[in-house]
Order: C-alpha cells, then structure tokens, then sequence
C-alpha cells in the first residue's frame, strides 16, 4: 500500500496528515510553525520521521506553503512566514529529507482536494477559492493543477475588485504592493476593514455576521456588499475559466448567507449569462490543504 503524507505548513501551526491509497486519513500530527528558516527544516526533518516511525515505514511527502516557488530559479516568494522567501526551500527539504519532495501553494492544495474527492468531486473544471485572513484561489482542471508557467494561475486575490463603485474608491492599498487587490474586500481581515470604513464600527467578522442575523441593519447591509464583492470578482473566473463548480474555503466559507443568490449573482455578469456552475462550500474545511498536499504524488501539473 503507497502511503502518502501530506504537510500543512501554516503561519502558526505545521500539520501532518498520513493518506492511504483511498484518501483516508490514518494519522494526523501538529508541532508550532518555527521562527526562522534552519529551525523550520529541522522541524519538517524531526516531523516526518515522528510519523514515519509510528507508521514503521517510508512514505512520500507533499508540502503546501504559503507563497509559492519561482520555478525559474527554485526560490520563494511571496510567504507571509516572510523567512521562506528568497530561499530554495523545496531543494533545501529534499536535502533534509533526502528523497524527492512535491510542493505546492497552500490553495492550489485546497483546490486540488476539493476537486479529487472534496466538495466539487466529479467535476472535470474546478476553481477553489480561500477566503479567510487572506485570499488565494487555484484551478484543477481534470485532475490536473494548472499553476501557469509563473505559478499565478488562480491568483485571483491580487486582481483588482471588477467595477468599483464610489464608496470603493480610492482603491485601499494592499500588503502586495497593489491597489484595489480582490483581497482587500472578501478576505476577512478586508470584510472586517470595509464593514468599519462603512459604519464606523470595529466588529470581528463573526461578530458583524452575528449582527446580520439578529437583523441589525448595517450588518446585513455589509454582508450584502461583500456577497455583491465576491460575485464581481467570481464572474472574471466564471468569464475566463468556466469552471463546472467553485468551491469556497476559509473562514468566510462558513458565513452561510454569502451563498444566497451568490451563483446566479455571478451568472448574471458572464458573457450572454451563460455560466450555469455551482457554488459550493468546501467538504474538507480545515483539512483541504494537508489532503491536497498528499494528492500531490496522484495528479498532474500544468
């Protein structure tokens, strides 16, 4: 049986999780995300062997990072564990590892998941979306990961929010360098940032969302602002991919009023309103990342 460990490399946490040949998962184990680079690959090195001693063998390894690697000169960039960029860290854990290691961002992994045996399972086109404290998409494409040749395919958190209105402009800088970035508004840290632009009130997303619900009015006004976001920045997708289903991540995945309406929201601002796909919460939740990390061994790249 090919036993494969998929490697969650989050900002706060590393998890590690052991897939068998079914996707099940037989073993999961967490250690504290390190501070600097060298502890970083000695932490990785001490984890797979933890997992691999309990399960008394070998297996092949997958990571999802954040950021993603320059495959033109095998570093990274754009990790907000900011240590990781400008190093060669695939090489680097390779070494450590000393076996052949598959990496990938950590929403390609999502999406991936997503689209092997998560919530968009049977579907030939797949964009999976993270909206959480960040923004990050990716696209599986018959079961293959289509990254693009400078690893941006699916970045669609750093595109520009589609036809700003008034109250949306100037367009707020983000952390990228860029103005008006998708990110800054259906993130939660941007849900969050415009609700308190809009009413001059500092809520936490699950705070705002509670509000909606109880039927406070700028609340519900806010959560009908960012499901209005996320269709303009989900048509450019439906636009240029057509995907059969998009699968949402992250913690604004869970707010359930954004799905009302959302899909047809998108159709109406496609090309002759032809997009008829669906939006669907992720299966996997939290889980996506590692799992698709591991998947990385069963699929293709492009």
């Amino acid at each position: 049986m090919t036993l494969r460990i998929g490697i969650d490399f989050g900002g706060t946490k590393i998890e590690a999780a052991v897939l068998d040949e079914g996707g099940d998962v037989l073993h999961r184990q967490r250690t504290d995300t390190p501070r600097d680079y060298d502890t970083a690959l000695a932490t990785l090195r001490e984890l797979v062997g933890a997992v691999e001693t309990r399960l008394g063998r070998s297996a092949r390894i997958g990571i999802g990072t954040p950021g993603s690697l320059v495959r033109a000169t095998g570093l990274m960039r754009n990790a907000n564990s900011v240590y990781l960029n400008g190093r060669p860290f695939l090489r680097d854990l390779e070494t450590a590892l000393a076996r052949e290691v598959r990496l990938a961002n950590d929403a390609n992994c999502f999406a991936l998941s997503e689209a092997i045996d998560g919530a968009a399972a049977g579907h030939h086109s797949v964009f999976g979306l993270i909206v959480g404290t960040g923004c990050g998409g990716g696209v599986v494409i018959g079961r293959t990961l289509v990254d693009g040749a400078h690893g941006l395919g699916g970045e669609l958190g750093h595109m520009p929010l589609p036809d700003p209105g008034a109250d949306e402009l100037p367009a707020p800088k983000c952390w990228c360098g860029l103005s008006g970035c998708f990110e800054s508004w259906v993130s939660g840290t941007g849900f969050r940032r415009a609700f308190a632009a809009a009413t001059g009130r500092e809520l936490d997303p699950p705070a705002i969302v509670e509000a909606a619900v109880n039927g406070d009015p700028e609340a519900m006004m806010a959560l009908e602002r960012y499901r209005d976001r996320l269709a303009r920045g989900l048509s450019v997708v439906a636009n240029l991919l057509d995907p059969d289903a998009i699968v949402l991540g992250g913690g604004m995945s869970n707010v359930a009023p954004i799905y009302e309406g959302l899909a047809e929201a998108i159709r109406q601002r496609t090309f002759s309103g032809a997009w008829t796909g669906s939006v669907v919460q992720a299966r996997w939740g939290d889980s996506s990342g590692v799992r698709g990390a591991a998947l990385l061994w069963d699929v293709g790249e492009a």
